[in-house]
């Protein structure tokens, strides 16, 4: 079994390392200089692991997956999606990359993490002692999640009319919130042009240009630059300002 992860702040890094520990399964993130056609072939059980905004599977996910179609072909799935509030179908949006019958989901589950946003007022980012509570409930979840799919047991969360009724609203609303990320990217005057955005920027969105950061069109949403920038002088779609940033499980 092997478990494939993207993390853009530390939350999906965190579950999909404490399941792999669980079941004693390799971990990769696609970021990861590996062989992954190699990785998907030798194994009959293929795990994802993402953050989810809205219902919609990250852009850089996307991509990973559709990249590699062929080789999931009749592979068994497990979905794993990290979320703060509700996604409603945020696990079983995976399933719309794929044709009909193409893969067999054997289980799907969301799990609640601390929030990342950190431009938008009315979300709450938290650090140290107000986010401890989120591992034990991790921990305990994870553990019935290994228990059911040591016993086949398949459950899959997000499937259900309800559900996938919400996740088609919100699903429509984060597209377009995807575009405009891709549009509306913005640097303060307070940048330092340190070049840490640029590093570590998940989609190689983030460049040097005319001695300032500018960017192609190409983000995912994740907030990584703007939790780590030393600055706060980055934002993406919302622009408040950025008061605190999210430090990571």
């Amino acid at each position: 079994m092997t478990m494939f992860y993207f993390s853009g702040t530390g939350n999906s890094k965190y579950i999909a390392e404490l399941f792999c520990k669980n079941m004693n399964a390799s971990c990769h993130s696609i970021e990861e200089k590996a062989d992954f056609t190699e990785l998907i072939k030798s194994e009959e059980i293929i795990g994802f692991c993402y953050p989810v905004y809205m219902s919609r599977v990250p852009k850089i996910m996307r991509e990973f997956v559709l990249a590699r179609m062929e080789l999931l072909k009749d592979k068994k799935i497990i979905f794993f999606c990290t979320q703060w509030l509700m996604s409603g179908d945020g696990a079983r949006a995976f399933t719309d990359l794929f044709p009909r019958n193409y893969i067999e989901v054997i289980y799907a589950e969301h799990f609640f993490m601390p929030d990342n946003v950190n431009n938008v007022f009315f979300l709450p980012v938290k650090n140290g002692k107000s986010i401890e509570k989120y591992i034990p409930k991790s921990e305990r979840k994870m553990q019935k999640v290994c228990r059911n799919i040591e016993v086949g047991k398949i459950k899959k969360r997000g499937f259900n009319v309800f559900s996938r009724f919400l996740g088609l609203f919100q699903g429509v609303f984060m597209s377009a919130l995807e575009k405009k990320a891709n549009n509306t990217i913005k640097v303060t005057p307070d940048c330092n042009n340190c070049g840490v955005c640029v590093k570590i920027c998940p989609m190689d969105n983030l460049v040097f240009e005319n001695e300032k950061i500018t960017h192609k069109h190409n983000c995912t949403m994740c907030y990584r630059c703007m939790n780590k920038c030393p600055k706060k002088a980055i934002t993406a779609v919302f622009h408040g300002k950025v008061k605190k940033q999210y430090k990571g499980i």
